[in-house]
C-alpha cells in the first residue's frame, strides 16, 4: 500500500494526454496556468527561487521536464546525474508545484502549444523572441515572462565543483 506523500506525488506527474484535461479544467474554472519547462537535475537554490517566481505569477504552476535521453542530447552523455524519475519526484514534491510533465523532445513546443498556458515563463537570460512558444502563447491571448536567475548556482557549476573537490 503507497503512503499518503507518495500518493501525492505520483499524482502530480501528469502523462500529456491528462494534464491537457487537467488544464482544461483549471482554466475553465477561472485559474491562470503557468508553463515553464528545464532539466533540474541537481535541484538547488536557484531553481527552487526560480520556480516559486514563477508559481507566483499564476493559480497553477506546471513544469515540463526534459527526459533522460533528452537531457543526454542536449547536455551530453554524461547527463542527467539524476534520472527522470527522480527529477519528476522532487519536483513534484515541492508545495507550490501543481504538476509535472515528462517530454522527449529537443524542446518543449509541442508540449506548449498542447497545453496553452495563460502564462509562459523561462529565465532573463532568455529574450521573448527567442522562447520557445512564445509566439503561440501570445497569439493565444496568453502572456510570456521572465525571471531573473539566482547569481552563481547552477547544475554545471555544482557538477565542476564536485569534480574539483576530487582530484
Amino acid at each position: 500500500m503507497r503512503s499518503d506523500l507518495e500518493k501525492i506525488l505520483l499524482d502530480k506527474i501528469q502523462s500529456l494526454s491528462s494534464l491537457k484535461n487537467k488544464v482544461t479544467t483549471w482554466q475553465t474554472a477561472g485559474k491562470k496556468v503557468v508553463f515553464t519547462n528545464g532539466v533540474f537535475d541537481l535541484l538547488h537554490i536557484g531553481h527552487v527561487t526560480y520556480l516559486a517566481k514563477a508559481a507566483e505569477l499564476g493559480d497553477k504552476l506546471v513544469i515540463g521536464l526534459n527526459t533522460d535521453s533528452s537531457v543526454k542530447r542536449i547536455k551530453g552523455e554524461s547527463r542527467p546525474i539524476n534520472d527522470q524519475s527522480s527529477r519528476a519526484a522532487l519536483l513534484a514534491a515541492l508545495f507550490f508545484v501543481d504538476s509535472v510533465v515528462l517530454f522527449d523532445d529537443d524542446t518543449p513546443f509541442n508540449l506548449i502549444t498542447s497545453l496553452m498556458p495563460d502564462v509562459l515563463v523561462k529565465g532573463a537570460d532568455y529574450s521573448v523572441e527567442n522562447i520557445v512558444g512564445a509566439k503561440e502563447v501570445i497569439a493565444n491571448g496568453g502572456e510570456v515572462k521572465t525571471i531573473t536567475f539566482v547569481e552563481g548556482y547552477s547544475s554545471t557549476s555544482i557538477i565542476k565543483k564536485i569534480k574539483e573537490r576530487e582530484v
